[in-house]
């Protein structure tokens, strides 16, 4: 399969992107790093970059920001070749990897320091502490903040220039819950004014609450690209069936399969499978759920749900729950490896 074939697109919502990348490709010897990257961001959208750990979003972002030049491939950032990003960078702020301060100087002060070296004004500091939670803070050195925090200075050091396009690379990696709860409402607060943010990780379900926009890659190559919405809206991986009382789940389960649904068991709920049927009496395909629904056509989530109530009600089995489940980035993320890795 090519990688066209494997790249879904949703249509852009600029029509000038914030970034855009055709056939972006590096390979370090024989080893492929990123191959034939297509890649569309539109303005103004926060932008999830997905993959797991190798997939080539850092090494992506390092070529977007001209640390390291392509093998191959063209594309634009803020209308300007990626080949030639010093038309570019004073517009974009990045925190690729870990933050690089002084340890012995507070934080106001590193700051002072990134904005004397790059010409931004001094006089932003204080209300850029503010904005990413370190107001009163400021003052601390540098080698006193947690982890946290560190993340937090390296993103008010990428907005010294008051950027258009922020990238930020796995922000919120090694942060515990807490932390993480409180970076992605930073990013949420920081598309503002036609700012677009792209946000790599690896932590699926972060980047679902936080993106409209998602770019999902895997050993360098493109799957999916388009809002968040049209990949997960309507899109149900299964129904949750529970019985009222614990006692009629194995009987309910036995009369399912025997009618050719495949069930599984998880916690106190019995889970209908809507993509992959075929118990005792034969295989029952499902149709499409929603956008970018998953089937191969037959009936759908509805009638499902229909035949399990009427079998219940049969057997005398009160229903306290027949719910569809909101199938996650997760899931749909690794339904789209496993098929593009076919």
């Amino acid at each position: 399969m090519t990688t066209t074939d494997q790249i879904t697109t949703a249509p852009s919502r600029a029509a000038t992107p914030a970034l855009s990348v055709r056939g972006l490709t590096k390979r370090y010897g024989q080893r492929t790093a990123v191959d034939h990257l297509d890649i569309e961001v539109p303005t103004g959208v926060v932008a999830g970059f997905v993959g797991p750990n190798g997939a080539g979003k850092t090494t992506t972002m390092a070529m977007l920001l001209g640390l390291v030049r392509p093998t191959d491939g063209s594309g634009t950032v803020l209308g300007e070749p990626i080949d030639h990003p010093d038309a570019y960078l004073h517009r974009v702020g990045a925190l690729i990897e870990s933050p690089a301060f002084y340890p012995a100087l507070t934080g106001a002060e590193n700051l002072r320091m990134f904005a004397t070296v790059g010409g931004h004004p001094t006089e932003q500091i204080p209300a850029l502490l503010a904005q990413v939670g370190l107001g009163d803070r400021g003052d601390d050195r540098y080698r006193s903040y947690s982890l946290g925090m560190k993340q937090r200075l390296g993103i008010a050091a990428a907005l010294l220039g008051d950027p258009e396009l922020l990238i930020l690379d796995e922000p919120a990696n090694g942060l515990d819950p807490q932390g993480v709860r409180e970076m992605r409402s930073l990013i949420g607060d920081l598309a503002h004014g036609g700012r677009t943010v792209l946000v790599s990780s690896h932590d699926l379900s972060e980047l679902e609450q936080v993106c409209d926009w998602l770019v999902l890659i895997d050993t360098g190559r493109s799957l999916y690209q388009g809002l968040t919405s049209e990949l997960l809206g309507g899109v149900a991986s299964g129904l949750a069936v529970v019985p009222e009382r614990p006692a009629d789940r194995w009987r309910l389960r036995e009369l399912l399969f025997a009618a050719g649904h495949h069930v599984d068991e998880r916690d106190d709920r019995l889970v209908v499978s809507l993509d992959a049927t075929g118990g005792a009496a034969g295989r029952v395909d499902t149709g499409e759920i929603g956008t970018g629904g998953i089937g191969t056509g037959g009936i759908g989530a509805a009638e499902i749900a229909a035949a399990v109530n009427r079998i219940a009600f049969a057997a005398g089995i009160v229903l306290v729950e027949l719910s569809p489940l909101r199938t996650t980035l997760e899931d749909r993320y690794l339904a789209m490896v496993q098929g593009g890795r076919r």
